[in-house]
């Protein structure tokens, strides 16, 4: 496969036609700033027609899988108009859909912490596994948001009930939970994490690619239905929280905390 150059991601290509791609700022937490959601979007075009690649794994840079939303992408919608939230939030739709349909099979390498975004990423994967210190967290209702464009994927992994749990308490949780609410598929301590991955990896090299990829359309085809009336309510849905006084309260408080 020939790789495109890449500022937000790392991507690696290996012996046995698996894609490693890694969230590669570190120093941002590897929070989903507009640059990386561009980029992945962009990888995820070029991986939807490149038959030779068995299987991709997502991971993260540095201390932690992924922080959620970019802090600085956030400030920015506080002062947008309507129409460009809307154009924000479907870029990012549109990054989540793209690696949800995948043909191939992704698997995320988790540690540290997935949050928001993060634990979001964690639901459009075939199987994410996990340290069991990494924790998880839907903190978007925090900062008077809600968790609208990865919701699709949240509720199709976690289903209602599950995902009522922790969906808008915005309270974070431990890996032992995350398997039981069916988040990620296992947790492993740090040291038998790469090994846990690879033991994922192993069967696909006995597989037939189109046929993985057939068996997963299908299996999507047969879940709760994603299209393009579920994801533009999402954004929608978003606009609409983005536009109360009391998240543009929230978010201020939030960055005043920071700052």
């Amino acid at each position: 496969m020939r790789l495109s150059t890449w500022q937000s991601l790392n991507v690696e290509y290996d012996a046995q036609h698996t894609l490693w791609v890694t969230l590669n700022q570190p120093e941002k937490r590897n929070a989903l700033s507009a640059l990386m959601i561009d980029e992945l979007t962009r990888l995820a075009k070029e991986l939807s027609v490149c038959s030779e690649t068995k299987a991709v794994v997502l991971r993260g840079e540095g201390s932690i899988f992924c922080a959620g939303g970019d802090l600085a992408w956030m400030q920015e919608q506080i002062h947008a108009d309507r129409p460009t939230r809307i154009k924000e939030a479907t870029k990012l739709a549109n990054m989540l859909l793209a690696w949800n349909t995948l043909p191939q099979p992704l698997i995320a390498q988790v540690h540290g912490g997935a949050y928001g975004g993060g634990a979001g990423l964690c639901c459009i994967c075939d199987v994410a596994i996990a340290t069991s210190d990494t924790r998880f967290g839907f903190t978007e209702t925090k900062l008077g948001l809600i968790p609208a464009t990865i919701g699709p994927y949240v509720i199709a992994r976690l289903g209602e009930g599950a995902a009522r749990r922790v969906f808008m308490s915005a309270r974070l949780f431990n890996a032992k939970e995350a398997v039981t609410l069916g988040l990620i598929a296992k947790a492993v301590p740090e040291g038998e994490l790469s090994e846990a991955v690879a033991a994922e990896l192993a069967p696909y090299q006995h597989t037939v690619p189109e046929a993985v990829a057939a068996a997963k359309a299908l299996a999507r085809s047969l879940g709760p239905v994603i299209d393009s009336q579920v994801i533009n309510s999402t954004i929608e849905r978003l606009a609409d929280t983005w536009e109360t006084e009391s998240a543009k309260e929230a978010i201020e408080r939030f960055f005043s905390r920071e700052n």
